[in-house]
């Protein structure tokens, strides 16, 4: 045998080595990832139905289309306040908490947990401005409640447009917490919703949320509520109702755009004072009130969820707004 043969074939058989190494590896890290899948959605299983009985009830239902609504409500003042949550707050009623006790001892505050939020039911509705404007209408008269401010966190802002719209003999006011704008952009971004999904009923979500550590460090919020927000959260995160409601933002933005808000009814936004996501986000909340005879845009220091931190300011600058207008 010639030594070029002799040295195809060695070289031939170090390859062949190599490969199967390579192989070997591959496979092993392959075993290993399935494993690892495998344990984190079997603790995701177990923990989910184990968390299932340590839920706590707070606040009381409404029937709203044959269906269950929670709302809580918390004090006795002769003007009610309405509450409203921004998108995938996983449990409102406990997330208000802060806003909730600022604003109980002057009004009679109910704080509406939609569908897929909070202790609520499932809906299979279409979760449209439209049905979801008209499920919060439904529960306020259940509640026998015809007369009210509305006050509304984030996507409440969209929402709520629309609302004192068509029931604008109903409300007296509507304030705004870092609420959306018709306007602003990158609403038409496509969203991963399967992927979301994927996360959820993998356990990866759960495994991602207790790497990151407490949301609720440092906010005022006692460790039972913030146990239950935790719960509720991986209960409530992308369900079929508020998937549903992710894949309609754009919808439902896109369909407000031609609204404003009435000309005669009070309005006052509490918005960032440095919002680093959204251009012009101050000019765009002074654009909604510039026609309104009652109309102000106050800026506060802190993140989108301004009512965590800064309740305290926006019931006392609140409750000043609606002095001066009367």
């Amino acid at each position: 045998m010639k030594r070029r043969e002799v040295m195809k074939m060695r070289n031939g058989t170090r390859t062949n080595k190599v490969r199967s190494i390579l192989l070997k590896i591959i496979g092993t890290i392959v075993i290993a990832i399935v494993l690892f899948l495998a344990v984190v959605y079997t603790v995701n299983i177990i923990s989910s139905k184990s968390e299932q009985g340590k839920i706590q009830s707070y606040g009381q239902f409404v029937p709203v289309d044959g269906k269950k609504m929670n709302v809580l409500i918390q004090g006795k003042g002769e003007e009610t306040v309405v509450l409203l949550p921004g998108y995938g707050t996983a449990a409102p009623a406990l997330d208000f908490k802060p806003l909730v006790e600022e604003l109980s001892p002057f009004y009679k505050v109910i704080v509406i947990e939609p569908f897929g939020y909070g202790l609520s039911d499932l809906t299979e509705k279409e979760r449209n401005t439209e049905n979801i404007v008209s499920e919060i209408h439904e529960a306020l008269q259940s509640l026998k409640i015809d007369r009210y401010i509305l006050m509304g966190h984030s996507i409440a802002g969209i929402y709520g447009l629309d609302y004192v719209n068509k029931y604008e003999n109903e409300v007296s006011a509507f304030v705004g917490i870092d609420s959306s704008v018709p306007t602003q952009g990158g609403m038409d971004a496509e969203l991963p919703i399967k992927t979301f999904k994927f996360l959820k009923k993998s356990g990866l979500a759960r495994l991602v949320m207790k790497l990151t550590g407490d949301p609720y460090a440092g906010l005022p919020y006692d460790d039972e509520t913030k146990e239950q927000m935790r719960i509720l959260s991986l209960k409530n995160m992308y369900n079929s109702s508020t998937s549903n409601e992710m894949e309609n933002i754009y919808p439902n933005f896109k369909a407000a755009k031609n609204l404003t808000f009435p000309k005669n009814l009070p309005l006052i936004f509490f918005i960032q004072a440095n919002n680093t996501d959204v251009e012009r986000w101050i000019p765009l909340h002074e654009e909604q009130v510039k026609n309104s005879v009652h109309g102000k845009v106050m800026t506060l220091e802190g993140e989108h969820y301004l009512h965590h931190t800064k309740s305290k300011e926006i019931v006392e600058n609140f409750r000043s707004f609606m002095k001066e207008i009367k």
